[in-house]
């Protein structure tokens, strides 16, 4: 999806500038909006790839002015509503109004550090062996999908060079709606400057991302 979330090479954004010491919390909604978003995440409704389309999906106004967390609990009410857990009119209020949908599961206190701590790994076993080797040239297909995935905009119909063959993991765009996880194979893959950003970029510089499989054809 070309959304805002999507800035690689955008002018006119400003430079990136690292607060110095920044603390893990600006304010301290922003401790109860990631706890609610962990939370509800529990409930086994939606996956990771789908809650980062919701976010991606937000009006590009919306997204450039609002804050990380800010981002988080927009999506979070996209998300809810979609499915049946909440009502726009009990977002809008505040407050429940009538018994929505009920979780398959609760995230209670007492589990809270074991499930952080397990995380959620998306490594899967994929069907076939990689299409691509390590030093193969490769080239990033050019397409513009109006739902998830994981290839950014500049990178596209670009050739680069495979580095490494990290694994195969859940191929996030049939992930994010609804199509199952159909594991794909992952490559590391670096670009010359040049080739990502053409005439005047520095040729001493490279680019790196991580693509899956389906993402990458040979020149």
């Amino acid at each position: 999806m070309n959304g805002a979330q999507d800035l690689g090479g955008q002018h006119g954004m400003g430079p990136v500038a690292p607060e110095k010491d920044e603390p893990i919390f600006h304010a301290d909604w922003e401790k109860r909006a990631l706890g609610l978003t962990l939370s509800c995440g529990a409930f086994g409704a939606w996956t990771i790839d789908e809650s980062r389309h919701a976010r991606e999906s937000l009006a590009p106004a919306t997204y450039l002015s609002a804050s990380y967390y800010e981002i988080w609990t927009r999506a979070l009410e996209t998300l809810l509503q979609r499915h049946g857990f909440v009502s726009s009119d009990e977002i809008s209020q505040g407050r429940m109004l009538e018994k929505g949908r009920k979780p398959k599961r609760i995230l209670t206190a007492d589990r809270v550090a074991a499930v952080l701590a397990t995380g959620g790994p998306c490594d899967r076993p994929a069907p076939a062996e990689p299409a691509f080797a390590v030093g193969e040239r490769v080239r990033t297909k050019n397409f513009h999908p109006q739902t998830h995935t994981r290839l950014p905009r500049y990178a596209r119909a670009k050739i680069g060079v495979i580095e490494a063959v990290q694994g195969s993991f859940v191929f996030p765009d049939d992930n994010a709606h609804g199509k199952g996880e159909n594991p794909q194979w992952v490559y590391t893959v670096v670009f010359d400057a040049p080739e990502i950003w053409g005439e005047g970029a520095d040729p001493s510089l490279t680019v790196s991302i991580d693509a899956w499989e389906s993402y990458l054809e040979r020149p």
